[in-house]
């Protein structure tokens, strides 16, 4: 591979991407071998696997550093992925990556379980070297591409990128915890590290905590209104402009792996032959332990070995019986808290071995360098017990694959509580790795359990991980993202255990949108009708106790009550929260002269407009209008609404505008759906509310919900809820299982009292 030109900047635009990935490393590496020769070898793991069929499909890039220091190297494509490689000088190296990075930002956000360093130059290096990567990924975005960086290395880039390109849907994901705000509060640049990441659309953490740390750090920095995965954000005013809000969804996207392709490895005769060999090397002890870890402080490493030792002091293991394996590949050698903790490491090892092995049996092998993927499949498979007790860890991908190769249904995974899988993982053996004597009790417990017990907790832990493996993982970050994706029909796991939990609030309040949502979308609004089954649904939920439903709607209400037939005791809420109807109240709507006025020049404007474009149509509302283009080709409905714009904007002043589904919709009167929400909230008494809606319309809603509120969004766009279903069947079905779960919680309030 030649060294890039002085024109190396212009390869950049050379082609413009529509999805593009920015991480620190390269999916390859740049291998130069002994007799002189050089080129790139793949380095897959769980990411690269996960986005090469999506980028190969939306004719990705991969920008990222090559792991070659003063080297610059030409853009070029591997394995039908673009690769523009970025640049890094030695002294980047260290005060970037190994300084800031590794030295300051990860023992920060690991809880300090090591002191952090800070120093200005290594601040100084990282705000550099994001920009570049931020340059690099603006020059090869195409107009209104998706940009999805990767982890802590690169916070900085997604402000970056929405000051130089506003156009680029942003996302960020962070693969390490994001710690409490007292311990994150130390960092010096605090406040520009949280400003670079609200610079994205999305930010992905791997647990629901680390989601919640982050919230409540742009709380206490910046005093913006969070409401559950929301984050209103300011932006910036362009002149003659007032500066509006922009909605930030910041919560977990647990990450997971290739469940599949480890599988298939374990089921590979050569693997499971070695595997054997792995234990006939060992001495064919009854209990083979493993440990599998990056050489890091966080690991847990030094209390694994400190509970295995006091085990054979204690006699309750003695090493004929049992040997621990540790494979502890190399990290971050060159920075000095690493080293040390080499060297304690292998004196440990070495005193256990010393203190406890025969001549024909280990205490702990140790083995300080990394595999090849078919001899890590073939070590879990030799493993009775794997042994994961990180005292802080975002996620801990081994953990997951060693379920995910137990395809005989056996082996016990004993596992930390700090670690991120913990929160998917319940049916391991969870243990404090910091509680020593736990610990020991711990492996114990895992040596001698029952081989039932160990078949009941594997098929549950691989059932988990199968169903969320790293395909799930990036799709649903960017279905949330970009708001496009597969929805499969029915209710997913996640949605159900959702309502069911929320089935047993005190008092419930079922919110809904009408059209897209209980409803079909027709041609003619006046034909649209409730499906019956959503229809019973609701007359279940209305009969319980302490359960309100509302219908929340854009329509009038006056045609709101004609189409849904709603039954008594249903709230209703019309014209995006102008009319609102609660219980035997009258309709409240009280527009004052000046909006009479306004509302009839609107009027007449917008019927203007319509003479203008054959095919578009008016609906009159109280305190609005809505343009309706859906019988107009898209290229026509998009002038008309256009020109609506544009004539409205030109002839009145304070008119708030809408956008949906092929519908433009104009109101004198500004609220929204979220505000009626919130009123309907208050009113009866909520302490859970759910709301269900299909259009641009309803991200008020859900912007509007608190604490364990769900949010559910109805077939495709983007959306800051958190869950989806596919359309008015899957809906129905929905409140089918909520009604059920609510009459069933009402049953047992019963009986309890």
């Amino acid at each position: 591979m030649n060294t890039a030109q002085s024109d190396s900047e212009e390869l950049y635009v050379d082609h413009a991407y529509d999805m593009i990935v920015v991480s620190n490393r390269l999916p390859v590496d740049y291998v130069e071998q002994p007799d002189g020769s050089a080129g790139w070898r793949s380095s897959p793991g769980g990411l690269v696997t996960a986005l090469e069929p999506v980028m190969r499909a939306a004719d990705g890039a991969w920008i990222g550093w090559a792991g070659v220091a003063d080297r610059e190297f030409d853009p070029f494509e591997n394995d039908g992925i673009s690769i523009i490689p970025v640049p890094l000088s030695e002294s980047e190296l260290e005060e970037y990556y190994e300084g800031f990075s590794n030295d300051t930002l990860w023992p920060l956000y690991h809880d300090v379980i090591a002191p952090p360093t800070y120093h200005r130059e290594w601040w100084d290096a990282y705000v550099r070297v994001n920009r570049r990567f931020a340059e690099a990924a603006a020059r090869a975005a195409s107009d209104g591409a998706v940009v999805w960086v990767q982890d802590y290395q690169l916070q900085l880039v997604p402000k970056m990128l929405r000051e130089s390109r506003p156009d680029l849907v942003i996302g960020f994901f962070n693969h390490i915890p994001f710690p409490a705000y007292g311990i994150y509060s130390q960092l010096p640049w605090r406040r520009q590290v949280i400003d670079g990441l609200l610079g994205a659309d999305v930010i992905g953490f791997q647990r629901t905590a680390d989601a919640g740390n982050f919230s409540r750090a742009v709380r206490r920095l910046h005093g913006y209104p969070t409401r559950g995965n929301v984050i209103e954000v300011p932006n910036e005013p362009r002149p003659g402009d007032e500066a509006d809000m922009r909605r930030v969804v910041a919560r977990a996207f647990p990450i997971s792996i290739d469940a599949e392709g480890f599988e298939e490895i374990a089921r590979r005769p050569d693997v499971q032959a070695r595997a054997r060999e792995i234990r006939e090397s060992l001495g064919n002890p009854e209990t083979v332990m493993l440990g599998v870890d990056r050489l890091d402080y966080t690991k847990g490493i030094r209390h694994r070995m400190k509970a295995f030792g006091e085990l054979l002091r204690d006699g309750r293991i003695a090493v004929q019986d049992a040997t621990l394996v540790q494979v502890a590949s190399p990290s971050r050698e060159r920075v000095e808290t690493y080293r040390q903790l080499r060297d304690e490491i292998e004196l440990t090892v070495g005193r256990l071995n010393g203190d406890y092995a025969t001549l024909g049996h280990q205490a702990i092998a140790y083995l300080h360098h990394g595999y090849p993927r078919e001899e890590m499949v073939a070590l879990y498979l030799a493993a009775d017990v794997m042994l994961v007790t990180a005292l802080r860890d975002g996620m801990n991908l081994v953990a997951k694959e060693y379920v995910a190769c137990r395809f005989d249904n056996d082996g016990v995974l004993v596992l930390s509580e700090f670690a991120g899988a913990s929160d998917e993982l319940r049916q391991a053996v969870l243990v404090n790795p910091h509680d020593i004597e736990g610990l020991k009790d711990a492996i114990i417990e895992a040596v001698r359990m029952p081989r039932r017990e160990r078949s009941r907790r594997m098929r549950a832990l691989r059932r988990r991980v199968r169903e969320n493996d790293v395909a799930k993982w990036s799709a649903s970050f960017l279905e949330t993202l970009t708001g496009s994706g597969i929805i499969k029909a029915g209710l997913t796991d996640q949605l159900r255990d959702a309502v069911a939990e929320l089935a047993t609030t005190e008092r419930l309040l079922v919110a809904l949108d009408f059209d897209g949502t209980i409803a079909p979308l027709v041609e003619h609004p006046h034909d649209a009708r409730a499906t019956e089954r959503a229809v019973a649904a609701i007359e279940r939920l209305v009969a319980l106790p302490d359960t309100r439903v509302a219908l929340v709607s854009g329509r009038a209400l006056d045609s709101l009550a004609e189409v849904a037939s709603p039954p008594e005791g249903v709230l209703l809420s019309g014209s995006h929260g102008v009319e609102l109807k609660l219980d035997s109240g009258p309709i409240t709507l009280d527009l004052r002269d000046a909006e009479l006025l306004k509302l009839a020049q609107l009027t007449r404007v917008v019927e203007e407009v319509v003479a203008a474009h054959p095919g578009a149509r008016v609906e009159h509302k109280p305190a609005g209008l809505a343009l309706h283009t859906r019988g107009l080709a898209s290229t026509a409905a998009t002038a008309a609404q256009l020109d609506a714009r544009e004539r409205v904007a030109a002839q009145l002043d304070g008119i708030t505008v809408r956008s949906g589904k092929s519908v433009l919709e104009f109101s004198v009167r500004s609220t929204d759906k979220g505000e009626s929400f919130t009123r309907m909230r208050q009113h009866a008494g909520a302490t859970g509310a759910i709301y269900l809606g299909d259009d641009v319309t309803d991200e008020d809603a859900f912007a509007a919900l608190e604490g364990e509120d769900l949010g559910v969004k109805v077939g495709q766009g983007k959306s800051i809820a958190p869950y989806r279903v596919r359309n008015p069947d899957d809906v129905a079905e929905l409140l089918e299982h909520l009604a059920s779960a609510r009459e069933r919680a009402a049953e047992g309030v019963s009986r309890w009292e």
